[in-house]
């Protein structure tokens, strides 16, 4: 049987509602990875707390997180486990990210049972959540990196940069409760609090440039609150705190309600982000099956006075065809958009990995020359990290950078 135009442009419009329908599954999995997220958030904060205080602290609070957590880690999984069962492939990176963030759940065990038994220093305890968030988050990167719809794209971009700030945020809540529960803060914590509070701004303007006017509005009320002002003071006493002397460790519950209730307020508008990224996906959805719909009405009202297969297409399917190549070049354009600040972090992490490695300084050491670099020639951190990574010698890329 030969193809005609006719079941080109009605196998596209399918197709693309079979992506769609793809994502939209992907976009569940990102729901529920945001929910545990969450949790293991809070379950490290309390974790923190437990620990630098021998035991004497949190530890109901911290046993029922962890009991909380047991469904949402199962659901991950289930939904890990369906996007085997997809009927097209996922791209090989992606595959890999869900197979890392299997390996952090199943080690989750492990670290807590060490946390439980005290067997565990309170430094060891953070970096072990850290880098099973960090792999909970990485997937939610990639599959924002792959959408095909822009508006989906951007939403799941602008969601990754909110998480992403949210979990520096929350990084920060755990490394300040230890400063002031073990009541001291040297210079490599305070380095750390301090390109926590970086990262963090990074991340959230790269946030606001993508998000919603309504989500960018309820961060404003947040960004803008009493209790962010009283972070700012909780700030600048670990900020200011000489090595060697002794924080009071009985602002430790202040300090950690207080980095509690923002991340409270930023979980709140993560839900909202959440919410919408799953009305956006069904939206969409139904969209594109009326539009296959509208479609298939409009062929098979032309079908009974259709020319030969070897005659021109009529001016109304010719019309369809051209509006169809339209709008999926205006949404590569949009995706371009989403996308170009997804990579310009990909940039940046890749830059710090050559620094940290090649020059053997810590992570904030090697964001601090990235960030000193781009402000003495006046130009964006991505495009110095992109000159990092273009050249081998990266001692001679900064020295060369320098006015």
């Amino acid at each position: 049987m030969t193809a005609s135009v006719q079941d080109f442009l009605l196998a596209a419009k399918q197709h693309e509602i079979d992506e769609l329908r793809q994502l939209a599954a992907k976009a569940e999995l990102v729901i529920v990875i945001g929910h545990l997220v969450h949790s293991l958030q809070k379950e490290r904060g309390a974790s923190s707390i437990y620990l630098a205080s021998a035991g004497r602290r949190f530890g109901n609070i911290r046993a029922d997180i962890v009991l909380e957590n047991g469904p949402l880690e199962e659901e991950v999984r289930a939904l890990l486990g369906k996007q085997l069962e997809s009927p097209a492939p996922a791209a090989a990176r992606l595959y890999a990210q869900m197979a890392w963030v299997l390996i952090g759940l199943d080690s989750l065990k492990t670290v807590r049972e060490q946390i439980a038994g005290l067997a565990m220093e309170a430094d060891d305890a953070i970096r072990a959540y850290i880098q099973i968030i960090a792999d909970l988050i990485s997937l939610i990167f990639e599959i924002a990196d792959t959408a095909i719809s822009p508006d989906i794209s951007r939403s799941l971009a602008a969601l990754f940069h909110f998480i992403q700030g949210k979990e520096q945020a929350g990084q920060e809540r755990a490394l300040g409760a230890l400063c002031f529960a073990s009541g001291r803060c040297d210079d490599a914590a305070r380095q750390r609090l301090q390109h926590l509070v970086e990262q963090q701004e990074y991340s959230f303007h790269a946030f606001a440039e993508l998000t919603s006017p309504s989500a960018l509005g309820s961060w404003r009320v947040i960004v803008e609150s009493d209790n962010s002002a009283r972070l700012e003071d909780f700030r600048r006493i670990l900020h200011d705190a000489q090595a060697g002397a002794s924080l009071d460790p009985g602002r430790s519950d202040a300090w950690f309600d207080c980095s509690s209730l923002r991340l409270t307020a930023m979980r709140t508008l993560e839900r909202m982000l959440l919410e919408s990224l799953e009305e956006l996906c069904g939206l969409q959805i139904a969209q594109a099956e009326r539009e296959l719909q509208d479609s298939e009405g409009l062929i098979a009202a032309m079908r009974p006075r259709a020319p030969a297969l070897a005659a021109p297409a009529a001016p109304s399917m010719v019309a369809m065809l051209q509006a169809q190549s339209d709008r999926l070049a205006a949404m590569e354009q949009e995706l371009d958009k989403a996308r170009r600040s997804l990579n310009e972090r990909k940039v940046i992490e890749r830059a710090k990995g050559v620094l940290m490695a090649q020059m053997g300084v810590p992570e904030e050491n090697a964001y601090k020359m990235l960030r000193k670099a781009a402000m003495d020639l006046n130009r964006r951190i991505s495009e110095v990290a992109e000159t990092i990574l273009a050249l081998p010698n990266p001692q001679e890329v900064l020295r060369g950078l320098k006015p």
